[in-house]
């Protein structure tokens, strides 16, 4: 019995499912979820992360967690962790650049990668080649040890499922999966309905059908890393595609050979995301103490030195090679690209401030 089976056979039993429930399923579940059973990333994948882009993102992000140890004193021991490192590449270069940049940022660091997927794991490890030696994989941030923190994670929220509402005879009741006449898998409105105090304050005269999309455990695995940052000190860099306000919409999407499909077609086989709702995030960091400060990919990446690096990597190379990096650049940090869409939070204990954010 394939996945679909397997959900149409739960919501006959059970009646309806949420949206977070579906996504969940669809993403991982242990024997037919997308991130436990596909190799996702890359060309030859689902979909391209930035640091398969091109070495620089890692690099630049190389750059800023040094100067994040160094914002938080050099401490002689310190956690470097990325959450979510997909095939290794962002680590692979952010580990490059910091031994370059500063040894003693490399001897201090404890690294650590936490990782869900056995499958991940192991292509990860494979890609870190004689780093792999002195780097601990957890699949929970909760197992790493104490000490101040430096935390990287690129495209890992949207991959945590979130719920939809929609707006029936005024009011917003939860968006389920239910089954149609001939047993498809269609939309519904449920009966639940939201606090009204956690939508924005537009909703009253949102239009009939409106969505509004909210991620409790996105917000929770927030909650997590401020607790620890607030505690032990330290900064957070994440990236994600998302808005950096609320708003209405429906964002659920499913990506399959780096094309949009159908996210109720074949459960499992391909990406489901939503956006990342950034204000959420830096409310939850903000309530365990911590500070927040965002902006968009492409102002990160010019301010930390994406031309200058671009222009570096390609000096005295075929003209080939330099179309190339100027292609990588656009792609990056181009406002019609990645470089607008995408987002980057990041979160510091009160005494810490990292450039190139502003400090509140």
């Amino acid at each position: 019995m394939n996945l679909k089976q397997r959900i149409i056979r739960q919501i006959e039993a059970t009646g309806p499912i949420s949206v977070a429930d579906y996504m969940a399923m669809c993403l991982f579940d242990r024997d037919a979820g997308y991130y436990t059973t596909r190799e996702p990333f890359g060309k030859d994948g689902d979909f391209i992360t930035a640091p398969e882009v091109s070495q620089i993102f890692g690099e630049l992000i190389g750059v800023w967690c040094v100067s994040a140890w160094q914002a938080l004193g050099a401490p002689s021991e310190f956690v470097l962790c990325e959450m979510g490192p997909g095939r290794g590449t962002l680590m692979k270069d952010l580990i490059r650049t910091a031994i370059k940049l500063a040894p003693d940022f490399m001897t201090a660091a404890k690294i650590h990668m936490v990782e869900i997927s056995d499958r991940l794991t192991q292509i990860q490890q494979s890609a870190l080649g004689k780093h792999s030696n002195a780097i601990v994989w957890t699949k929970q941030l909760r197992q790493i040890g104490p000490g101040p923190l430096v935390l990287i994670a690129n495209e890992l929220f949207d991959a945590i499922p979130s719920r939809q509402y929609v707006k029936i005879k005024g009011r917003f009741v939860e968006r389920t999966l239910a089954l149609d006449a001939r047993k498809n898998l269609v939309f519904a409105a449920g009966s639940g309905a939201i606090d009204q105090a956690l939508l924005p304050p537009a909703a009253n005269i949102a239009p009939e059908g409106s969505i509004f999309e909210i991620a409790p455990a996105r917000s929770a695995m927030m909650q997590e890393i401020s607790e620890r940052i607030h505690a032990e000190r330290g900064a957070a860099l994440l990236f994600d595609y998302g808005h950096l306000q609320p708003g209405f919409g429906d964002t659920l999407q499913a990506l399959s050979r780096h094309s949009s499909v159908d996210v109720l077609h074949i459960p499992g086989a391909a990406d489901l995301t939503t956006h990342v709702d950034f204000h959420s995030l830096a409310q939850a960091a903000r309530a365990e103490g911590c500070k927040t400060s965002a902006m968009s990919q492409g102002e990160f990446l010019l301010a930390m030195g994406l031309l200058d690096r671009a222009g570096a990597l390609g000096r005295g190379k075929p003209a080939a090679f330099q179309d190339q990096i100027r292609g990588d650049v656009e792609r990056l940090a181009g406002p019609e690209q990645m470089g607008t869409l995408f987002k980057v939070l990041c979160v510091t204990d009160p005494a810490t401030h990292t450039f190139p954010f502003e400090a509140k």
